[in-house]
C-alpha cells in the first residue's frame, strides 16, 4: 500500500469519525426539537434572542449584506468544484475514480452536517417553537364562507381608505434607509402592547441578488447564518413595508412562512405610517381573496370591483411586473422550499 494510499484511508477515517459525532449532534437536535414548549420556554425565548441580537450586531452596521456575499461566494464555489469534478472525470484514470469519489462523498456528507448543525442552533429550531398563536392565547378555529366575505369587505374599507389618505396627502415612498427607519418604529410601536416584539440591533438590508429573486418569486428572505433580513428593492414599491415586517420578524424568531406574516401584520398595522397600512392590508386581502375565489368565484370578483381605480392599478402593475418576471425557476424554487 503506498503511503498517498494509507494517507488517503487515515484520512478518511478522520472523516467518518467527524461524521459521526456530528449525527449524533443532529438526532440530539431533533431530539431537543420535539416538544415545542422546551423550544418556547428555552431556545426561542432564552439563547435564540442573544444569539440572533449577536449575529444582528455584527452585520447590522455594513451598509451591504454580508450574507448576500456569503451567498455569492458559496454558488462560485459549487460551480468551480463541479467544473472540476468533470475534467477529473474526463481525463483521470478509472482507478482513481473510487478513492476520489468516496473522499468527495465524505467531504460532502461532513459539510451538510455542518450546515444543518449551524442553521438549526442559530435559527431552525424555531420551526418547533409554540409560536405566536400561543403567545397571544389565540384559539385558532376554522372560517365559514361568510366569515371570509366579511373580512374581504373589511380589508377593502381599509385598503381604499388608506390609499385615499396617501393620494390625498401625495405620499411618496421611502428610499431603503428611510424604509428600514420606518420599519423599525413599527416595531417599536407594537412592542408597547407585545414587548416580547421588541426589536433591537438593526439588521436590515437591500439585497445584492434581488433581480434573481424576480425570477424566482422571492421577496425577501433571512439569513440564519448572518441574522440579516434582505429585501427586494427592486419589486413595486407598495409591497415593500408588508415584506420588511415580515423579514423582522424572522430575525425576531418566527420561522414558520404564516406566523412571520401574522406578526409582520402586528407590526405594520401598530405604525403610524400609512404606507405600511396600505402595503400590509393589500397583501392581506391577496390572500384572503384568493381563499374567497375557490369557495365562491362570484363574490370574490364582486369583491374585487369594490376597490378604488388607482388600487386596482396597482394590482395590475404587480401582476405585470410578475409576468414580466415569468420563469421556470419559480416553481422549482417554490417546491424547493416548501419541501424545506
Amino acid at each position: 500500500m503506498s503511503p498517498k494510499h494509507t494517507s488517503g484511508v487515515m484520512s478518511n477515517r478522520k472523516k467518518l469519525c467527524w461524521i459521526a459525532v456530528l449525527l449524533l449532534i443532529a438526532v440530539m437536535i431533533r431530539l431537543y426539537s420535539g416538544d415545542p414548549s422546551r423550544v418556547e420556554n428555552g431556545y426561542s425565548n432564552v439563547f435564540f434572542p442573544k444569539i440572533s441580537a449577536l449575529l444582528r450586531t455584527l452585520s447590522g452596521w455594513l451598509p451591504f449584506s454580508i450574507g448576500d456575499i456569503g451567498y455569492g461566494a458559496a454558488v462560485l464555489y459549487l460551480i468551480c468544484m463541479f467544473y472540476r469534478s468533470i475534467r477529473f472525470l474526463i481525463y483521470k484514470r478509472k482507478d482513481d475514480l473510487r478513492p476520489k469519489l468516496i473522499n468527495g462523498s465524505l467531504s460532502v456528507l461532513v459539510a451538510c452536517c455542518i450546515i444543518y448543525i449551524v442553521f438549526n442552533i442559530s435559527w431552525g429550531i424555531n420551526y418547533n417553537r409554540i409560536g405566536i398563536a400561543g403567545q397571544l392565547g389565540l384559539d385558532i378555529k376554522k372560517y365559514s364562507v361568510e366569515e371570509l366575505k366579511t373580512v374581504n369587505g373589511l380589508l377593502i374599507q381599509k385598503i381604499n381608505l388608506s390609499k385615499q389618505t396617501l393620494l390625498r396627502n401625495d405620499t411618496k415612498y421611502p428610499g431603503n434607509r428611510k424604509l428600514f427607519a420606518m420599519t423599525t418604529d413599527a416595531y417599536d410601536a407594537v412592542a408597547k402592547k407585545y414587548s416580547f416584539l421588541s426589536y433591537r440591533h438593526v439588521s436590515l438590508k437591500p439585497s445584492i441578488w434581488g433581480w434573481i429573486g424576480n425570477y424566482t418569486g422571492f421577496l425577501g428572505y433571512y439569513n440564519p447564518f448572518t441574522g440579516e433580513a434582505q429585501l427586494n428593492t427592486t419589486v413595486p414599491k407598495f409591497t415593500q413595508p408588508f415584506t420588511a415586517c415580515h423579514e423582522t420578524a424572522h430575525q425576531l424568531g418566527y420561522a414558520k412562512e404564516m406566523e412571520a406574516n401574522f406578526v409582520g401584520y402586528l407590526a405594520a398595522a401598530a405604525s403610524t405610517d400609512t404606507i405600511f397600512h396600505y402595503s400590509v392590508y393589500t397583501d392581506l386581502f391577496s390572500y384572503a381573496n384568493r381563499t374567497l375565489y375557490f369557495a365562491d368565484s362570484s363574490a370574490a370578483l364582486q369583491y374585487r370591483e369594490m376597490l378604488l381605480p388607482e388600487v386596482i392599478a396597482d394590482f395590475k402593475a404587480r401582476r405585470e411586473f410578475n409576468r414580466a418576471h415569468t420563469s421556470f425557476l419559480e416553481p422549482v424554487f417554490r417546491a424547493i422550499y416548501g419541501v424545506f
